[in-house]
């Protein structure tokens, strides 16, 4: 590929102050942009083995740019598989742009987004689902996140998504081998085999899919939405749990009329916790539209936590709104207990399992914060650490899809295997797309354009 003659470069630490910034630089001409711009003790970085670090300065138009550390990578020993060079030079925008700009001058252009990972993989040192995982890694928000992306970047997905492919290979392989007999020449044996492989790539493909719900939550955090009509303690619980006065919080019903998001970690699990308006018949246009937005939020949570108010009756609306969501991902938390109890309130404690609390008393914050943790859980309980993205669960469903219509066709009475085998091929090429195997630019800009500038 033309882009891969080209040398690139790019800041690969974070803006802002600091001890240290990398300007990263990956091509074919690394070496000799090093030579053009760093002064130190002889010989030149480019007569230098890989493994060197070297000290000295960066030269910009004659003029000191920076004292750094230079870092030589000789290929297929790097991060791409290429020459390449790091320079480590002081904290903070002005000097790392100083070296950028002589590094550009010298003959590098400016990398694009992802440009360093995608050369990883172009070059074969990483496949398609690793490179995801270097940017789950970066964008994890908690423990268990990262340990996740760790392990895909260990190739423990990969080696998943392969057996299948591997295994459909072979599938196919035997299939097509068929067509050159007729059916009185084939063994009975030969076709059940084939349904019976199939059969095994379709469980475990639907086996890796179930993890799409652990990989939803790792990677884009449970949404939790607190709901229930006016005064009930929504905004408290939220301050609660967060452990800061996040939300407004006053007697007068309708305080808060717009959805208050904020994220937090329980239990190693990344959590989007959103704080709704009062459910409730108004005639205000601008509380209207937050209600409308609050059933929204209640509709699409993960985790549902309705809250009721002891002192009151529960009425038909609040039944509605309890059962909007499975049961067991809704937790009811009843208020104010430290009220007189209304009589439906009373009865509903004795039926349903609710966490009673009195949040101006501080009492069973705790107790919500484990009952979350708990479903979050018994949401991600799954056989393989490493997790499936939203990208990844499309290309299973299409090819269970494809599998599945090929089985029926194996199963029919006038099995047609060409028919069977034109969906095998289609499943694998959707399987192909998982780890890079198959892949067309549009997919890669899709991919590494998520990016940062640098990585």
């Amino acid at each position: 590929m033309k882009e891969l003659a080209d040398t690139i470069a790019a800041i690969a630490t974070a803006p802002g102050e600091g001890a240290i910034a990398v300007v990263r630089v990956s091509g074919p001409a690394s070496l000799e942009i090093a030579d053009r711009v760093f002064r130190g003790h002889a010989p030149l970085p480019s007569r230098r083995p890989g493994g060197t670090f070297l000290h000295g300065h960066v030269l910009h138009e004659g003029q000191v740019a920076d004292e750094v550390l230079l870092l030589i990578y000789r290929a297929p020993r790097s991060y791409t598989r290429e020459d390449s060079i790091e320079i480590q030079g002081h904290g903070g925008s002005a000097a790392a742009q100083r070296i950028l700009r002589a590094v550009l001058d010298a003959g590098a252009r400016p990398a694009a987004p992802g440009e360093f990972t995608q050369r990883a993989f172009l070059n074969g040192r990483i496949d398609l689902l690793q490179a995801e995982a270097v940017l789950d890694l970066i964008r994890a928000r908690s423990d268990r996140a990262a340990a996740a992306a760790l392990d895909q970047m260990e190739g423990t997905l990969s080696r998943v998504f392969g057996s299948l492919y591997d295994r459909l290979v072979q599938v196919a392989a035997e299939m097509e081998a068929t067509l050159d007999f007729s059916e009185e020449e084939l063994p009975p044996t030969v076709l059940q085999d084939v349904v019976s492989r199939l059969q095994g790539v379709e469980k475990d493909a639907a086996g890796i899919l179930a993890t799409w719900g652990e990989g939803h939550i790792l990677r884009e955090g449970a949404l939790v939405v607190i709901g229930g009509k006016p005064n009930v303690g929504k905004s408290t619980l939220l301050n609660g749990l967060l452990g800061i006065d996040r939300a407004i919080v006053n007697q007068t019903p309708g305080t808060t009329r717009d959805t208050i998001e904020e994220q937090m970690v329980i239990d190693g699990y990344p959590v989007r916790i959103v704080d709704t308006a009062g459910l409730r018949d108004t005639r205000c246009e601008v509380e209207g539209e937050g209600i409308r937005r609050a059933r929204q939020y209640m509709h699409k949570a993960d985790i549902l936590i309705y809250m009721l108010d002891a002192s009151q009756e529960i009425d038909e609306d609040d039944l509605a709104a309890m059962k909007a969501k499975n049961e067991k991902n809704t937790i009811i938390v009843i208020n104010k207990t430290d009220l007189p109890y209304g009589e439906s309130i009373q009865s509903y404690m004795t039926k349903q399992t609710a966490i009673s609390c009195s949040l101006l008393h501080e009492e069973g914050i705790i107790a919500v914060r484990a009952r979350i943790a708990d479903l979050l859980r018994s949401q991600s309980a799954c056989t393989h650490h490493s997790v499936i993205s939203e990208r990844h669960r499309k290309i299973l469903v299409m090819a269970i899809k494809e599998i599945t219509e090929a089985l029926i066709v194996m199963r029919s009475e006038d099995a047609e295997v060409s028919l069977a085998a034109s969906h095998i091929r289609a499943a694998l090429e959707h399987l192909g797309e998982a780890n890079g195997r198959i892949y067309h630019d549009e997919l890669l800009q899709t991919i590494f354009s998520r990016f940062c500038i640098g990585k």
